[in-house]
């Protein structure tokens, strides 16, 4: 298995008030298919709300961007996506039908759409993917159990996806704890999804491209947390 630190990130120098990162692993199979996926990791204390008028002045701004200038056709050409979208098909998964998270809410606004309003926490974690092209997972930590495994969804595995049911989870990547898959870079689950009592967040960007624009998108998503989540004892990982 591969697990390397290769950034680390510390706000509170107090140890007994530090959250402990959650632990994870990218599995051996999946990353001997895919060789170049790396994972962005941010785990801090947030102070998750419904309503942020100044985090969607941003939101706003951009969406207006990306639909004047995007188009549909455009999507795929996006580097992050293309590689995201060559994963997949190499794990066996076909990307037009499993679209990948953040190709879906770039279609959205290209198509007039606009993104969904759900909390800040949501809201800031879908900007930067929107901004990045990275698709990204986003998880209250104190609904994981144990070791965090990316590795390969198995027929028939339960998986229940925010918005979508029942998911087909076979070939797909695959967050797993000691409960069972909760995360991937289509949907995540609603096991451990952003609430408003969520105080515990984990974030996952997901890059099938290496370091290659990893580490800019994850200083964007740390300064909108400690903007507009109110982020404290912040760590950030690539592993």
């Amino acid at each position: 298995m591969y697990f390397a630190f290769v950034l680390k990130i510390g706000h509170n120098t107090d140890p007994l008030l530090k959250t402990d990162m959650t632990k994870i692993e990218i599995e051996a199979e999946l990353k001997q298919i895919c060789p170049s996926l790396r994972l962005g990791i941010i785990q801090c204390k947030v102070n998750t709300k419904e309503e942020c008028p100044d985090l969607w002045h941003i939101i706003n701004e951009n969406t207006r961007d990306i639909q004047e200038n995007l188009a549909i056709a455009g999507i795929k050409d996006i580097p992050s996506i293309d590689s995201s979208k060559k994963g997949y098909r190499a794990i066996g998964k076909d990307p037009s039908r499993y679209r990948l998270s953040a190709e879906s809410l770039l279609r959205r606004i290209v198509n007039g759409k606009g993104l969904y309003k759900i909390n800040n926490v949501v809201d800031l974690l879908n900007l930067v993917s929107i901004k990045s092209g990275f698709s990204i997972g986003g998880y209250n930590a104190d609904k994981i159990e144990g070791l965090v495994q990316f590795g390969i969804g198995n027929t028939d595995e339960p998986y229940q996806g925010i918005g979508r049911g029942k998911l087909n989870i076979e070939r797909l990547p695959i967050f797993r704890d000691n409960l069972g898959a909760f995360g991937s870079p289509t949907s995540d689950s609603l096991r451990t999804q952003i609430d408003e009592t969520c105080n515990n967040f984990l974030m996952i960007i997901i890059s099938f491209q290496e370091e290659e624009a990893l580490p800019e998108a994850i200083k964007l998503a740390i300064d909108l947390l400690k903007t507009h989540a109110y982020a404290e004892e912040i760590q950030s990982i690539i592993i």
